[in-house]
């Protein structure tokens, strides 16, 4: 979902996407990520969004809730909410699940909380997104969704559409408010 995101993001000739991702966190610090990954997609840093024009959050869900890493990384953005360095911001979510009935909805709601305390401007989909109004997999006005399912289904083309439309709407929002 991410790399259709930032597909639509790239569509904007003005904007580059950065994508970035949050190493696991447990309660027992011994099981602690290292601080670099090894391979493929780089940890997300706090500098990152002070540096960001817009924010596009995505989290697989967990009982109707934003995954542990994610909500870790958010905790440590005092500063960031003290200095008031993303008021005015866009951004906007997006998720996926192992179930239909996973909370899709209460994921995006939950990623959306701590944007707002940030003073962001958050963005959805509008149903002018035809996927919206064809779907039969997921893509919610909150923001695009998917449901992998054990083995991990492909996107549908709706969730595509869904993906790109969210990445070129925060893009264009960015370069709206620059």
């Amino acid at each position: 979902m991410a790399e259709q995101i930032c597909r639509g993001i790239d569509a904007n000739p003005d904007c580059e996407a950065m994508e970035r991702c949050l190493p696991s966190v447990s309660a027992r610090s011994e099981q602690m990520e290292p601080p670099i990954p090894q391979s493929g997609v780089a940890y997300a840093e706090i500098d990152d969004l002070e540096d960001c024009d817009g924010l596009i959050v995505g989290s697989p869900g967990y009982f109707g809730n934003m995954a542990a890493p994610l909500k870790y990384f958010f905790d440590q953005t005092s500063q960031l909410w003290l200095s008031g360095k993303l008021i005015g911001k866009p951004a906007g979510v997006f998720t996926s699940t192992s179930s239909l009935h996973g909370g899709q909805e209460s994921v995006l709601l939950s990623m959306m909380l701590p944007l707002l305390h940030h003073g962001m401007l958050i963005s959805g989909i509008p149903y002018s997104e035809a996927a919206l109004n064809q779907t039969t997999t997921g893509a919610t006005p909150y923001g695009p969704s998917h449901v992998a399912g054990l083995s991990g289904t492909a996107l549908s083309n709706d969730e595509i559409a869904a993906c790109q439309t969210l990445g070129k709407r925060i893009a264009t929002l960015a370069m709206q408010l620059n």
